[in-house]
């Protein structure tokens, strides 16, 4: 497939779980639960490369590291 404008680009559970470096159990799971939009072809499935960049850019969240906590947790490493 080609990249003209105007063509959805449509991944498979594989490459969606590639990109994402998580099983594809975790894909499943995710566009059974309706947190990641998808595509049922047949008995597969297809996630929009455009769903995919908005949920990874919209389910980032920030991790906040208490330095005493993290000082805490070397020590008793």
């Amino acid at each position: 497939m080609s990249d003209q404008p105007g063509r959805q680009r449509y991944l498979t559970v594989v490459e969606v779980a590639e990109i994402m470096r998580v099983s594809k159990m975790t894909v499943y799971r995710l566009l059974h639960s309706g947190e990641m939009p998808g595509v049922r072809v047949g008995r597969s499935f297809r996630v929009p490369a455009d769903a995919l960049e908005h949920y990874l850019a919209t389910s980032i969240q920030p991790v906040v590291v208490d330095a005493a906590t993290d000082e805490a947790d070397r020590r008793s490493s």
